[in-house]
C-alpha cells in the first residue's frame, strides 16, 4: 500500500506532501486565497495521470525497440457541477520515428496506465479519524 502523508501548518493554503522518499508542495492560486507555491490539488491529480502515461508509453515503447524519442501528454479537467460530473480530456504526442499501427498501439497502451485505470473504475474512499 502507498502511503502518503500532507501537512498543513497555519499558513493558507501550502501544504507539503510527503512520500517515503520524496517532498513536493501543494497549494492554492493567489485568486483562491494561496500564494500558489504549488501544484494545485487539481493539477497534482491531472499531473498523475499525465505521468503515468508517458512512464507507462516509454516503457512499452523500450520493451518493443521502438524508435519513441518523445511524449508529451496534456490533460484538462472540465467539472460539470450540475450533472456532478468530470470530463477529463488527455492529448498525447508522440514524437519518433513510428508508424500508425505502433502510434495506435501506444493509444491503446496509454488507456491501459495504472492511473488511467484508477480513474475509470469505481472508487471508495474512506475516511477516519486518528
Amino acid at each position: 500500500m502507498t502511503k502518503i502523508t500532507a501537512h498543513i501548518g497555519a499558513a493558507n493554503y501550502r501544504t507539503e506532501i510527503r512520500s517515503a522518499t520524496n517532498t513536493i508542495i501543494s497549494d492554492e492560486p493567489e485568486s483562491a486565497g494561496g500564494i500558489d507555491s504549488g501544484f494545485s490539488p487539481y493539477e497534482l491529480l491531472a499531473s498523475s495521470l499525465a505521468a503515468c502515461t508517458c512512464i507507462t508509453l516509454r516503457m512499452y515503447a523500450n520493451r518493443k525497440g521502438w524508435e519513441l524519442k518523445d511524449v508529451k501528454v496534456e490533460v484538462y479537467f472540465e467539472e460539470e457541477t450540475q450533472e456532478n460530473t468530470t470530463k477529463i480530456t488527455r492529448t498525447i504526442e508522440l514524437f519518433g520515428n513510428l508508424g500508425q499501427d505502433q502510434k495506435d498501439r501506444l493509444l491503446n497502451i496509454a488507456n491501459k496506465c495504472p492511473i488511467h485505470k484508477i480513474l475509470s473504475n469505481t472508487i471508495e474512499v474512506k475516511s477516519e479519524l486518528k
